[in-house]
Formats: C-alpha cells, sequence, structure tokens
C-alpha cells in the first residue's frame, strides 16, 4: 500500500481510504452486514487505515457497521472519518443530538476526521447559523473529534471562501478526470494544498460510472492505449498522479472490487503517468462530453426553483444517463441527491427558469424527459 504524509501530526495515511456509501447488499437491498464487515476488515489487514462513514449513509446503518467492523482491535490501527449533516438539524440542539447519536452508533470514544458534511451556500450559511464551528472546537478541546475538516459540493468560488474562513486540519472534494473543473476540481486541489490543507479525494470512479457499462466508442479508446488497464486503474491512477491527494475513499462493493483497488493503490505512484497515458485520458474524458445531451453548465441563473427542484443536478442525471448508457447504478444514487418532493416529476413547467438560462435550454422539457426515465 502506498502512504502520503498528514501534515498536521506526520502520521501516514494509506492512499486508498475505505468509503462506505455503497456496501454490499443484499437480494432485498439490505446492507450484507457480515460481507461488510469482512471487507472492511481486510482492507484494513491489507493496509488500509482511513475508513469514512457519515450519518446518512445507508439510512444509518453505515456507522453501525463501521463500529463492528472497529471492534477486535480494528478501532487502532484506524483513522476514522464521520460528518455532520447540518441540514437535517433544525436547531443547534438537534445539532447536538446528532453528534452524540453517531457516537452511539459507532461506540467509540473519539473520532479522527470529524468533516462539516456537503458544504454548499446554504448548508455553510447554516453551519454558521448554528455555531458549528464553535461546537465542534469545543468537542476537539474535548477530546471527542481529533481534526476538523470539511466536505464539498458547490463552486470553486465558495470552496477557496470556505478554505480562507477558517483554520481547517482537512478538506474532502469530489474529483475524477470527468471532474477537473467541476465544483472545486483540480484548481481547488491545489489551491487547498497552497494554504496547507490535505485533501481527501471522494468519487474518483465517479460512482462507477467510469468503470461499468462502458460506451462502446470509450472502451474503444482504451483498447487502444500501448499499456492495458482495467478502466478502475486507469481512473485511480489519474487521481493518484496528483501529489496534492492525501487519500482517495472509494466505495467498495464487492471483494473483487476491494483486491483490485488494493492492488492499483499499492503501485500507484504521484507524478508517474506519462505524457502519453494523461493524453489517453484526456481523449476519453473529451469522448465522454460528445455524449452530453445539454450542455448545462451549472451557473444557478435558474435558480431557485419554485418547485425546490434542483435543476442542474437534475440536468446532470438526465446527461448522465446517456454519458453511462442507462447504468444501473445512476438510478440508486438518483433518489439520494434529489429528494421526494424535489425531482424532476415535481416541474410544473412554470419556465420561470427558462426565462434566465444563459444556455437557452428547454429545462421543462428536460425535467418531464428525466422524471419518465428515473421516476
Amino acid at each position: 500500500m502506498q502512504y502520503r504524509t498528514f501534515n498536521k501530526t506526520g502520521e501516514k495515511v494509506s492512499l486508498l481510504g475505505t468509503g462506505t456509501m455503497r456496501l454490499p447488499l443484499n437480494a432485498d437491498q439490505t446492507v450484507d452486514r457480515a460481507a461488510a464487515v469482512s471487507m472492511i476488515r481486510h482492507s484494513i489487514d491489507e493496509g488500509v487505515n482511513y475508513v469514512d462513514t457519515a450519518y446518512m449513509y445507508h439510512d444509518g446503518e453505515s456507522e453501525k457497521i463501521v463500529g463492528e467492523a472497529l471492534k477486535d482491535g480494528y478501532r487502532e490501527k484506524v483513522l476514522l472519518a464521520d460528518k455532520m449533516p447540518i441540514w437535517l438539524a433544525k436547531d443547534e440542539e438537534q445539532m447536538k443530538a446528532i453528534f452524540d447519536e453517531q457516537f452511539e452508533r459507532l461506540d467509540v470514544d473519539v473520532i479522527d476526521m470529524y468533516l462539516v458534511h456537503n458544504i454548499t451556500v446554504p448548508i455553510w450559511k447554516r453551519a454558521k447559523k448554528f455555531n458549528l464551528m464553535d461546537f465542534l472546537k469545543e468537542k476537539q478541546a474535548e477530546g471527542k473529534i481529533r481534526h476538523i475538516g470539511f466536505s464539498f459540493h458547490d463552486e470553486l468560488s465558495l470552496f477557496k471562501e470556505v478554505i480562507d474562513s477558517w483554520d481547517w486540519d482537512f478538506c474532502q472534494i469530489q474529483l475524477n478526470y470527468m471532474d477537473k473543473e467541476f465544483q472545486a476540481g483540480e484548481e481547488g486541489l491545489r489551491y487547498a494544498a497552497s494554504k496547507g490543507v490535505p485533501v481527501v479525494i471522494m468519487e474518483p470512479l465517479k460512482g462507477g460510472k467510469l468503470t461499468d457499462a462502458l460506451p462502446r466508442s470509450v472502451e474503444a479508446l482504451w483498447q487502444e492505449a500501448e499499456i492495458q488497464r482495467t478502466p478502475a486503474e486507469w481512473a485511480l491512477r489519474w487521481v493518484a498522479n496528483h501529489p496534492e491527494v492525501l487519500t482517495i475513499l472509494s466505495g467498495m462493493s464487492a471483494p473483487e472490487q476491494l483486491e483490485e483497488n488494493l492492488r492499483i493503490l499499492s503501485e500507484a505512484e504521484a507524478g508517474s503517468l506519462t505524457k502519453q497515458e494523461l493524453a489517453i485520458i484526456d481523449e476519453v474524458s473529451a469522448e465522454y462530453n460528445k455524449l452530453i445531451q445539454y450542455s448545462c453548465t451549472a451557473c444557478k441563473y435558474c435558480m431557485p426553483c419554485p418547485q425546490k427542484i434542483d435543476i442542474p443536478a437534475a440536468i446532470n442525471y438526465y446527461n448522465e444517463w446517456f454519458l453511462y448508457e442507462g447504468n444501473p447504478k445512476l438510478k440508486a444514487d438518483y433518489p439520494v441527491w434529489l429528494t421526494k418532493g424535489h425531482q424532476a416529476g415535481d416541474c410544473i413547467a412554470c419556465k420561470a427558469c427558462e426565462e434566465h438560462c444563459p444556455q437557452h435550454l428547454p429545462i421543462s422539457e428536460i425535467m418531464k424527459k428525466t422524471a419518465e426515465i428515473y421516476e
């Protein structure tokens, strides 16, 4: 296993981190607890020392399963990461109750890496309104949490604002070769590093969309490469190539995925990809982009929607249906990010959004098409 140094403490952190948002499932779609515990423990036995969970993953089961997996001496071998879903708290008291509940589920005395979860403009405002940072500082002083960070899902400008607003120990961003300029992106990665803030990477395989059900044109490009690798290896090596990355979270849902990721990130080193290898990855990225149906830039001029639909997110899901040729993981992720009452099918075709769209997109039509696919 490759390790990188956490500059705040000098600790060595495994390049592969175990994510627990997509644990193995039974036929009835419940989590296979035995398989999940076995996989988490096997990853630790093979050198992984960073395990990430969150309050809402698998409706709370993820935290409980991680807690179970870390029994029998495994807790002492890892950095445990968890997150505060501040948007679920109606006030400061409920925020504190969520924090306490996480410790009950995990059954641990301390959480090593604690994040403000999913920072966007409204979530950042809510965190400040509820004095979340002061609360986390108190808990850090009490020894309940060791390091304070945040995960991010918004524009680069907000990312820089958040980085500059507080003395963070680390942060977490989405990054893969399709998302080089999406949200924080590569520029955000470099910006955080320039400020001395280590960066944890999520969605390196874009939730499996870069590895499953490849478009034929993309598959053909990979076959032309001089070095033959699996799509997962190309994607993980691209992220690992960045020296600013501390660890890469992968949500592995099957033992064979774990074994492949262990192999790849035991070998991948920063700066190891050649110009030719980077060029073929760029070609694949460009080919994926050619398949996009509607060129939404996520400028959000269409927002807010009176039906509270996240319009750019819905358009993105419509595009990805064609990008990834109906990958079933898309239907699994859709209700996570576009919840009931805020989905594309709730569009009333008022077309107020269309008046403000710089790309002149037929948004109400796209919402209808998106609902037909996903709802």
